[in-house]
């Protein structure tokens, strides 16, 4: 089944994202309309302290119109590996730089209906602490939980930004896969 793009129309040009309508060809024959948000890919970040605690930063999201609590996240720039983008974003948004490589864990998209972005996740490894490098319209706020926490924060709706509900249980799996 191939549905492509006959025609496609820029409707709105913005800062970090794009809104496009295309006419896609059908299986039938026929045309339909689709909108959709043409944004950059990101990396996020799942990093443990020493005392078994994740490092979460809770910062206002105007869309949500809400403090979120998140894992460390970012945009990647043009062309630049997701793995390097986990990592500086690691170290600019809580203070802490992996010493051994991440460990890729899972890609997703959070909204494949509307919105072209994939976020890809990585575990950090041992970690040292350096300084935060927070950019000039970023303010956050740190925090730590253990992941039974973590997980019984989702399940009170606490935690409910897709890219970390989607690591605190992917990591979940993971360290379970390891036993």
């Amino acid at each position: 089944m191939e549905n492509r793009a006959v025609k496609s129309e820029l409707m709105f040009k913005g800062k970090v994202f794009d809104v496009y309508r295309d006419d896609i060809a059908l299986p039938n024959g026929k045309t339909a309309p689709r909108e959709y948000v043409l944004r950059g890919h990101a990396a996020a970040v799942i990093a443990e302290d020493a005392d078994g605690k994740i490092f979460f930063v809770r910062q206002y999201r105007h869309a949500a119109r809400d403090l979120c609590l998140e894992i460390p996240a970012g945009m990647l720039e043009p062309d630049e590996d997701p793995a390097v983008a986990a990592a500086r974003e690691l170290e600019e948004e809580i203070g802490y730089k992996s010493l051994e490589p991440l460990k890729f864990l899972v890609r997703i998209t959070p909204s494949v209906g509307i919105c072209t972005e994939q976020i890809s996740i990585y575990i950090a490894g041992k970690l040292e602490k350096t300084q935060q490098h927070l950019d000039e319209d970023e303010f956050v706020e740190i925090e730590k939980y253990t992941l039974e926490e973590a997980i019984n924060l989702v399940y009170e709706g606490k935690i409910y930004d897709s890219k970390t509900v989607a690591a605190v249980f992917m990591y979940k799996a993971y360290l379970e896969d390891k036993k």
